[in-house]
């Protein structure tokens, strides 16, 4: 998939870009400020149907402005073109179209446009926390991956509503913890098998790249770490539902996972 031509109106600082791409290398320059990285930034926002920086999307209407606008026209790998529309009002939900037809879920349009974004705080996968190493994971997974998606979306939902019951004053009600433990679970096992999968295949990718930058001189590797390794992810959660209760919050799960990097054998 081939992004020919972008529109952008009130994107941040952008207020108004028209822009036709080459089919091969793009560069874009100018002053610190000018707009280089929200420009990228956009092109992101037709892929994922958010920025690359905030999950706000009221944040990236510009300051002075009520509404934005990106469109993107695509050429696709049989010649084909189609056309992505993105658009929202400050104060309403944001608008994301594929060729003037609405989706019923933003999820039905990740991975129409795959796309890899490189950024300075990349560092943070390497010394930054865990999330950050998540984050990659679910990124590329949802790419290719619906059913990864759903599972996700599935996991996080049923841990914001446990933990929204574990930090209630009064006790929560155990029917109700066990129901979302179970969702929690369920989805939890499903992220871990494709996670699994997908770091499998990275390893010898990773290695590979790793061995021609550093000529041989040194190995690399990637440790996949999960509570869903301690046993069944339901019997770890429910472990330690007193500590969770007293914290506030769920301390085991699939949002704890992460991926650690090691050279040389060590992290």
């Amino acid at each position: 998939m081939i992004l020919k031509r972008i529109s952008i109106i009130n994107y941040k600082n952008i207020r108004s870009a028209n822009l036709d791409l080459s089919a091969k290398m793009n560069c874009f320059i100018g002053h610190n400020g000018e707009g280089k990285t929200n420009l990228l930034d956009a092109i992101y926002y037709l892929s994922f149907c958010r920025s690359a920086f905030t999950s706000a999307d009221s944040t990236v209407i510009n300051h002075d402005q009520d509404f934005f606008v990106i469109e993107g026209e695509y050429a696709d790998d049989n010649g084909g073109e189609i056309t992505v529309y993105c658009g929202m009002k400050r104060g309403t939900k944001k608008h994301f179209k594929r060729d003037k037809k609405e989706y019923k879920r933003l999820s039905q349009h990740i991975g129409l446009i795959p796309i890899v974004f490189v950024s300075p705080s990349d560092t943070l996968l390497i010394d930054g926390g865990s999330e950050e190493r998540r984050r990659l994971m679910d990124m590329v997974i949802s790419q290719y991956d619906h059913s990864y998606m759903e599972a996700l979306g599935n996991y996080n939902k049923a841990l914001l509503q446990r933990n929204a019951l574990l930090r209630q004053e009064e006790e929560p009600d155990p029917t109700l913890l066990d129901i979302w433990e179970h969702e929690m679970a369920d989805n939890g096992e499903r992220l871990y098998e494709k996670r699994k999968a997908f770091v499998d295949e990275l390893i010898p990718v990773f290695q590979r790249i790793y061995q021609q930058i550093a000529e041989g001189k040194e190995e690399v590797s990637l440790n996949y770490i999960s509570h869903c390794q301690r046993g069944p992810l339901l019997e770890v959660i429910q472990r330690d539902r007193h500590k969770d209760r007293a914290v506030g919050f769920s301390l085991h799960g699939s949002h704890r996972d992460d991926l650690e990097m090691l050279l040389g054998g060590y992290p």
